[in-house]
């Protein structure tokens, strides 16, 4: 989102504008509107919401080629939308074969052809940016997991994308959420991981609990809060980069103390401090936290346990607190994964499957 500074002038813009001329402010503010959704990686009934409130009248989105419809009326309420489009509405088309409809005759009018124009461009780049994610061979329509994954789509809907998507109705499954906004699903097989597979999606990931298809549009905020407790994987950044929000447990909350306060506590301050100290600090660290002894920190980091013994006496001296008695190594832990959090961000925005 803007920060305040550019939202502020951009308010003051749209004031100016409207002060001048309404139509022409309003168009501004439809303008910045949709470009906010985007920023926030919103899914495609907060775009198609956008447009009914903007314009006062309830907004479809039609997309017959992939059996892709919602409807939503200018209160927000999402409802169960036609098959095809009245030919009486104003409506705009963009390829591939998207339209956005406004249920009222034509002609629209200057602010209501803005809204449709930007409505179409934004379900446009939600559709591509979802298409562009999708791994070769990848047999799952992703259209139809941005209805899968959105809790405010109506329970029939979410059924028929699952059986459309092959996901048995007996079955259990996870949602799997990068850090960059992107959703997928993996089916949770009889001892398996429910990690998805090496190379399958860029960069890194949270992967959601094993639930029916149709509780998992609930477990997407997990799956988007476990992915913010991964790192790079590198001396600089240690730690997994994929996370089970399983694996997390009670330490998931950490990401809402976070959320509520933004500024690093003094333990994570420390932990900067020692990093900048030594290139192998945040390393051995991670290792020491993570391993149950010494020499499991050595075999870790590949490194002889008498130099892990070494920089552990060095780190407690730099860092004020023991690391291998008490509740030092606990403490070290969670810094780290404040750490993690305060590098990562907040979640993403609004939307349904930020992809």
């Amino acid at each position: 989102m803007p920060r305040p500074r550019e939202a502020a002038e951009v308010r003051e813009l749209v004031g100016k504008l409207e002060a001048l001329d309404p139509d022409a402010g309003a168009a501004l503010r439809v303008v910045t509107y949709f470009d906010q959704l985007l920023e926030r990686r919103a899914g495609l009934e907060s775009v198609v919401r956008g447009a009914a409130i903007l314009s006062g009248h309830p907004a479809v989105l039609l997309d017959r080629e992939r059996d892709l419809r919602v409807r939503v009326r200018p209160d927000g309420t999402r409802t169960e939308a036609p098959a095809a489009a009245d030919p009486a509405w104003c409506r705009l088309t963009v390829d591939p074969g998207i339209t956005v409809c406004l249920e009222h005759a034509p002609p629209a009018g200057p602010v209501e052809a803005v809204v449709l124009e930007r409505a179409a461009m934004a379900a446009r780049t939600v559709l591509e940016r979802t298409r562009g994610r999708s791994r070769p061979g990848h047999h799952r329509d992703a259209e139809l997991l941005e209805v899968l994954l959105d809790p405010a789509a109506p329970e029939p809907d979410r059924e028929r994308a699952a059986r459309r998507t092959g996901l048995r109705a007996d079955a259990c499954a996870r949602v799997v959420a990068g850090l960059d906004g992107w959703l997928d699903v993996v089916v949770d097989a009889p001892g398996g991981t429910g990690r998805p597979a090496p190379g399958a999606r860029p960069g890194r990931a949270g992967v959601g609990p094993a639930v029916p298809p149709r509780d998992l549009a609930s477990t997407v905020v997990v799956a988007r809060t476990a992915a913010r407790f991964t790192a790079e994987g590198t001396p600089a950044d240690p730690g997994p980069r994929v996370v089970r929000a399983e694996d997390l447990g009670g330490l998931l909350l950490l990401a809402h103390a976070v959320d509520a306060r933004p500024e690093p506590v003094a333990d994570v301050l420390a932990i900067e401090r020692v990093a900048a100290a030594a290139p192998w600090a945040l390393a051995t660290l991670d290792a020491l936290a993570t391993s149950t002894s010494l020499r499991a920190a050595a075999a870790a980091l590949g490194v002889h346990h008498s130099t892990v013994h070494e920089r552990a006496c060095h780190l407690e001296r730099l860092l004020g607190w023991p690391l291998r008695e008490g509740a030092g190594g606990v403490r070290v832990h969670v810094a780290l994964l404040l750490r993690r959090l305060h590098r990562n961000g907040t979640a993403p925005g609004a939307g349904t499957t930020g992809t």
